[in-house]
């Protein structure tokens, strides 16, 4: 019998790769914690289609198992900033009463389905998630109360769900604050450059939407602003 490679006997672990900081550093901390990580991506008619190459780039220096980037178009019908350039990406800062512009409807209700499709074909034992509800608050499908809810979901729709072994929803990164996950994509090695979080369509980030003064303002306390997006356009 033909040995099993060391890296097919470690665990499974599906991680929806967007591109972005918190993605990058919720797959690194799979990987830490001894799970051969699976990238997933979306195209899914985002104004801010950088963020794809960076997610194939991210993929690659963490080393992933396998990438894979599908298309589903939820820019068909518009609703948010992020697929209508019709709508104006806010830049005035996140009011955390408020449900942002670039909210987008469904969107992580369809990418976890699609990741937990995934994860029970490949018998994975999590799906890994960079959301955070404490520096997108308004966002509703970015909560522990949503996660909850959909893991008790996931355990009822699938076969492996039914019987006992179903995937489990893991978002390490929920409830830290940004500064929090820079100094952990600095320790795990992340490489935060090759992170794109900027909601503007631009080749270089726009240093004035919500992500990019969340994220500039993170590294900076981290240290490092020359990660930050001014440091980008130099």
């Amino acid at each position: 019998m033909e040995p099993v490679p060391a890296s097919e006997s470690l665990p499974t672990a599906i991680a929806l790769l967007s591109g972005g900081l918190d993605s990058a550093t919720a797959a690194a901390l799979a990987q830490e914690a001894g799970d051969r990580v699976i990238g997933l991506s979306f195209d899914y008619g985002q104004r801010h289609r950088r963020e794809l190459e960076a997610a194939a780039a991210v993929a690659n220096a963490l080393g992933l198992a396998e990438h894979h980037t599908i298309s589903v178009n939820l820019a068909a019908w518009g609703g948010s900033a992020l697929t209508d350039n019709r709508i104006a990406v806010p830049s005035d800062g996140v009011q955390t009463d408020v449900i942002p512009s670039t909210y987008v409807p469904g969107r992580n209700t369809v990418f976890i389905a699609i990741g937990l499709s995934l994860a029970e074909a490949r018998a994975a034992e999590r799906l890994v998630l960079g959301v955070n509800a404490v520096d997108y608050s308004g966002y509703p499908d970015c909560r522990p109360d949503y996660l909850a809810a959909f893991q008790q979901l996931a355990d009822l729709a699938s076969k492996a769900g039914r019987e006992g072994h179903g995937s489990r929803l893991w978002a390490p990164l929920v409830e830290w604050s940004k500064t929090r996950i820079v100094q952990e994509a600095l320790r795990l090695g992340v490489p935060i450059e090759a992170t794109w979080s900027c909601y503007s369509g631009g080749n270089t980030p726009c240093g004035v939407c919500d992500s990019c003064r969340i994220r500039d303002a993170a590294l900076i306390e981290a240290g490092r602003p020359d990660l930050a997006s001014q440091a980008a356009k130099r």
